[in-house]
């Protein structure tokens, strides 16, 4: 006889299979009456040296703009990356903060030191590794680059870079107010204005409050609201036209989040019984001035300088539970009490100056446009862990230095075939100190870059090939009781092969980029975990540390697809394909089995409609495959699709929207733990623990502009 949990599942199964079926063969009734259609936009890349056709960059790119955002009601960079082929992310904390680009980065940070593998923008201001800040208040586009941007941004992206760019001042007088609220008291309200403050500058200035109970019902505290979101966002820029050759912006940011974090239950639903719930907090104030000097006829002086100060405060209730929760049981006696929390303090400067040529040089006979520029990078960080199983504080300080000089150059070998070459050479150093008497400190010499060829048969296609080579820095464990021999390990290097095709047609109807790499990973910096019974209670100890895998290799496929099918009805799809390899793996654990976090397979299914000249509606399918949760045990994950729409209705200057995500409740996991137990009542046998994602959510909101 099935189960009552087998019978809802199987039920759930059924659901969800017909919404489907109900969900595609409405694409294809709609997408037979093939009509007239506009042209698909151009989309601009803004993150490489120069701005370039999204059609005309030669590698593998995904753009969401601020319809997308919109639609998806989308309130922080993590509720978009699904959407990305071959891009994951891991929580463990009250935003998903860890990114994974094709199976590489990192899945959440303790008392270790961390070198991330993606790097992350914000209007040109360096939030990598903290990616709590990227809200998505007033921003115009989410640009993300798969692949080692070793000339770009060097050691801090081997994986690839998220640059998110907010909507520009300009001359005109416009604005915005919106107001959101859905489901599990969630409440946005957000604004902006921009325009003219005199001839010569402009300016806009957005604010986004954005709240939320959470998911997560504490029934020992009898409270729906110890995993809340509350996030508040400011931004204020300044763009001044200071001479007929001098442009300068003043960018001006502030992030403060002050989230509940109560993720994880004993028994593995949304239900804890946690005591002392936790917190994800980040308070960041930050500002970039980035100026254009035309110098002269051959090239501009770019420059962009930036500082961001960040207090971050990460804290949880270890055991999950409450005290006494075997008083009166045959466990008495066996339960534990514990917090841990992690106050760091932040404090990251950037220098970057580059000359771009405006007028091609002759280079070999050929006509080529280059990029030289400098770059210099300083990053402080302080932690003090309170750990209450511990007598005494924990405290580090790490910093790091790097200093680079880059070039690139675009050379045109005939009318429909360009070389570009780009080459950067960094140095870094990096100083560690910490309370229990581990010193470090490294100082070595970087160099990553690119080779890529671009033909273009004809106005409407683009085939490349690309080599590029990235690289991320070695460190040092922090933890004193590992062994010498695991306490340094080494800085990983990787090989990116790519070739892709881009194209437009049927008269600009339907647009495609299809991309397929192969990455050679030499020393993989692995995360690993020891788990130790403690002395004098039942509880366990886990101490990470990375280690290096000899080889391997990650491989796939991403293809993006956007076609009008008809006047009114637009299609939009992304499929990702991955395999993930280890020659020679860290441990006997992680022979023949692929890296963590890394799907074989992600792709969304979406479509837009219009209805009427004032109605319309957006619909989509969003999915992914099993994967393991971590490097150090065998849980995975589960595979999912996931049914999102809205309903919007526009009149003049108002739209008012219906939105609804995850529609068939499906249980996501996005963080997980095995090979331990954390529950008295069972004796602290081992068995896994799962954080799950945003359940079904519904909402309406309504925005007015002018």
């Amino acid at each position: 006889m099935l189960s009552q949990r087998n019978l809802s599942i199987n039920h759930q199964s059924y659901v969800l299979s017909t919404a489907k079926k109900l969900f595609i063969s409405s694409l294809l009734l709609l997408s037979t009456n093939i009509a007239a259609a506009e042209l698909i936009e151009e989309v601009i890349v803004t993150s490489d040296f120069r701005d370039a056709s999204l059609l005309d960059t030669a590698a593998s790119v995904t753009i969401f703009d601020d319809l997308t955002i919109k639609n998806r009601q989308a309130k922080h960079l993590e509720q978009l990356l699904n959407l990305a082929p071959n891009v994951n992310f891991s929580s463990g904390a009250s935003r998903g903060r860890f990114i994974q680009i094709r199976g590489i980065g990192e899945r959440s940070q303790f008392i270790e030191p961390l070198n991330p593998s993606v790097g992350i923008l914000v209007d040109g201001i360096d939030f990598t590794g903290i990616a709590g800040a990227a809200t998505t208040m007033d921003i115009k586009q989410v640009e993300i680059l798969r692949g080692p941007q070793g000339t770009l941004y060097g050691a801090n992206a081997l994986a690839g870079l998220i640059n998110l760019t907010s909507n520009q001042p300009t001359e005109m007088t416009q604005g915005s107010l919106s107001l959101g609220a859905g489901s599990h008291g969630t409440k946005t309200v957000s604004g902006a204005l921009g325009g003219s403050l005199n001839n010569a500058m402009n300016y806009r200035v957005a604010a986004q409050s954005h709240v939320s109970d959470g998911y997560i019902t504490n029934d020992f505290l009898k409270r729906d609201d110890t995993d809340n979101i509350d996030e508040l966002s400011l931004r204020a820029i300044i763009d001044w036209q200071a001479s007929d050759d001098l442009s300068l912006k003043l960018t001006l940011f502030k992030v403060d989040a002050d989230n509940g974090y109560d993720a994880f239950s004993l028994d593995n639903t949304r239900n804890t019984l946690s005591d002392k719930p936790g917190h994800d907090r980040q308070e960041s104030t930050a500002f970039a001035v980035q100026s254009n000097w035309q110098a002269n006829e051959q090239f501009d002086v770019v420059s962009l300088i930036s500082f961001a100060d960040s207090d971050l405060e990460y804290g949880y209730d270890e055991d999950w539970a409450f005290p006494a929760i075997c008083a009166g049981q045959e466990c008495d006696g066996w339960e534990y009490n514990s917090e841990d929390n992690y106050l760091r303090d932040r404090d990251n400067s950037t220098l970057d100056v580059k000359l771009v040529s405006k007028q091609p040089l002759s280079f070999l006979g050929n006509n080529a446009h280059w990029v030289l520029g400098v770059y210099a990078r300083q990053q402080d960080e302080q932690l003090l862990r309170q750990y209450t199983y511990n007598a005494g504080d924990f405290s580090s300080n790490f910093d790091t230095e790097n200093r680079a000089i880059y070039g690139q150059l675009d050379t045109d070998i005939t009318s429909n075939v360009s070389l570009v070459t780009g080459l950067r050479l960094e140095g870094r150093k990096a100083t560690y100190t910490d309370s229990d008497g581990v010193a470090h400190s490294v100082d070595e010499n970087l160099w990553g870059g690119r080779i890529a060829l671009q033909y273009k048969p004809n106005d409407s296609t683009m085939l490349y090939g690309l080599v590029s080579r990235g690289y991320k820095a070695g460190g040092v464990n922090s933890d004193s009781s590992l062994s010498a021999e695991d306490r340094e390990f080494d800085t990983e290097l990787m090989w990116n092969f790519e070739t892709g095709v881009k194209g437009s047609w049927f008269e600009q109807r339907l647009q495609a980029r299809l991309s397929a790499f192969y990455q050679q990973r030499k020393d993989i910096q692995i995360k690993q975990s020891l788990v130790q019974s403690r002395d004098d209670s039942n509880a366990s100890d886990f101490t990470d540390y990375f280690g290096n895998s000899g080889k391997g290799r990650n491989y796939g496929m991403e293809v993006e697809v956007n076609w009008l099918a008809t006047e009114a009805l637009s299609i939009q799809g992304s499929l990702g394909l991955l395999e993930t390899e280890y020659d020679t793996p860290l441990s006997t654990t992680l022979d023949s089995r692929d890296q963590a976090h890394a799907p074989r397979y992600q792709f969304a299914l979406g479509s837009s409609l219009r209805i009427s000249e004032n109605l319309s509606w957006t619909a989509d399918i969003e999915g992914k495959d099993k994967f393991y949760l971590s490097s150090s045990h065998d849980e995975q994950s589960e595979s999912y699709w996931l049914l999102n729409t809205n309903l919007a209705y526009s009149a003049d200057q108002w739209t008012l929207s219906v939105w609804g995500r995850n529609l068939t409740n499906e249980d996501v996991i996005v963080r997980g733990f095995g090979g331990f137990g954390n529950d008295p009542r069972k004796y602290y046998a081992t068995e896994p623990y799962y954080q799950f994602g945003e359940p079904r959510v519904f909402g309406v909101s309504g925005q007015y502009n002018f």
